[in-house]
């Protein structure tokens, strides 16, 4: 009976002593679970989550058909047929393409992931593939634009331009941004045209010689900006 008592006795003394010494020499110690705290988990990025989907998949019938991309965009992309288990992230260009290996460019934007993999596949198949399974999934989406505004006349690049989403967007950025004037161009009279047909003449001479940012007017979608020349070189 005495042997019985002392047994378990002397099993809480070690057991109580292994704690203090954990608790010692190992500060992590928890002796509620009796194993370090675990770490917080760490949430996967945007981007290894999408490559897990593209890596994970193999039908082209689940690729998203409502998000609808951009300039800016990031997808990744891969053809199941070419079995290298591996992806690759290519980016929607500023003109809305998307440069995809063996075929080129591609018009993206405004299309869905599944609707421009369906394109791809009909153009891999024509010269390259007897048949490709085209998976593609956003990467990274960009962050989106106002609209869209166009410069052309007397600058040194003519074209469409991305109003930004978190700046006040006026007619001298849109001429920063198309590379400044030509060589003759009228800076005083710089033309404005709104969709609705309303025109202004901007003076951005003032604007930028003279610091009148007052006249420098603000750009909407569509908004139309034209650069006439000058008649002779003054």
């Amino acid at each position: 009976m005495r042997l019985g008592f002392y047994v378990p006795v002397f099993a809480v003394i070690i057991g109580v002593s292994a704690v203090a010494h954990a608790q010692r020499f190992n500060p992590g110690y928890n002796d509620d679970a009796a194993t370090p705290a675990p770490s917080a988990a760490k949430s996967p990025t945007t981007d290894l989550a999408t490559t897990s989907t593209v890596m994970r998949t193999n039908s082209m019938s689940v690729l998203d058909d409502k998000k609808k991309l951009g300039s800016n965009d990031y997808v990744s992309f891969r053809v199941v047929e070419d079995r290298d288990n591996d992806s690759q992230r290519l980016r929607v260009n500023d003109n809305g393409e998307l440069e995809v290996p063996y075929v080129g460019l591609v018009p993206a934007r405004g299309k869905s992931c599944k609707e421009l993999a369906y394109t791809i596949k009909s153009l891999l198949e024509k010269e390259y593939y007897y048949h490709a399974t085209v998976i593609l999934a956003v990467d990274r989406v960009s962050e989106k634009s106002k609209g869209r505004i166009y410069v052309y006349g007397s600058v040194k690049g003519q074209g469409p331009q991305e109003i930004p989403p978190d700046e006040s967007y006026t007619v001298s950025k849109a001429i920063i941004k198309a590379g400044g004037f030509g060589d003759f161009a009228n800076k005083r009279k710089v033309k404005l045209t709104r969709k609705n047909g309303q025109e202004y003449t901007v003076d951005l001479k003032r604007v930028i010689e003279e610091g009148h940012t007052e006249e420098d007017l603000e750009l909407v979608p569509d908004d139309q900006i034209y650069v006439p020349q000058r008649l002779i070189n003054m």
